[in-house]
């Protein structure tokens, strides 16, 4: 068994479920063929999703969606494609991004390893983003953290050369983790320099709970990295 099969059976997230919002049901229902694609064992084809070539940016775990619906207004020459499992999350931004015409978004519901695993195109990506994922800080939970040297090799493929990782983190210690595992792996090379975080670039909004821990005095790291050619 591989790496990445191992890590496909150990989920590092929490399926949330709950009441959903009017707005929220929308999203899910209703408005969900404009912007959701539903996953089945073929190779996603971007060109045809989102009726152009421009590159993809890829966002997993967006939590309500608030920081990558403000992305893809901002961009509107960049796709974006967002993968989250938390229902009333998903909703809310199809449901938002619908009352603002967004055509550059699209939404799965599933888990992203297995997306990335059976229906992201090799070389596809030219942008990953993992904001705040799950710290997962008890020590017994770290195998549930995503970034892992599995995941990168996966991730690897699915770049294309020069393409951009950037994951943001309020726990130093899981951001030192990130740190060591992305430089650790053969085919990402750090933008900042070797062991530097990056400041946080300005295409990355500042979400409402990262302006609240701000002035708390909480830190955010921000670690960019390229994928190397050939890698």
């Amino acid at each position: 068994m591989t790496e990445t099969k191992h890590l496909r059976k150990i989920q590092s997230f929490v399926k949330r479920s709950g009441r959903l919002s009017k707005g929220q049901s929308l999203g899910l229902n209703e408005l969900w063929a404009d912007y959701g694609i539903n996953i089945d064992k073929t190779l996603i084809n971007f060109e045809e999703v989102f009726g152009n070539q421009s590159e993809v940016t890829l966002e997993v775990g967006f939590g309500n969606g608030d920081s990558l619906l403000e992305m893809a207004i901002h961009e509107p020459g960049q796709n974006f494609l967002g993968i989250e499992v938390y229902e009333a999350g998903v909703g809310r931004l199809v449901n938002e991004a619908s009352k603002k015409s967004i055509n550059n978004l699209r939404v799965i519901k599933e888990d992203a390893v297995e997306v990335l695993e059976n229906n992201i195109p090799d070389g596809s990506i030219s942008n990953f983003q993992l904001f705040f994922p799950d710290p997962w800080h008890k020590k017994r939970h770290h195998k549930r953290r995503i970034v892992q040297k599995s995941f990168l090799d996966l991730l690897s493929r699915k770049l294309i050369d020069d393409g951009m990782v950037h994951v943001a983190t309020d726990w130093e210690e899981y951001a030192e983790h990130i740190m060591e595992t992305l430089e650790s792996h053969p085919h990402f090379k750090n933008r900042a320099g070797d062991h530097m975080y990056s400041e946080r670039p300005q295409y990355r909004p500042l979400t409402k709970f990262e302006n609240r821990g701000q002035k708390l005095g909480h830190g955010v790291w921000d670690i960019i990295f390229t994928k190397t050619k050939g890698g």
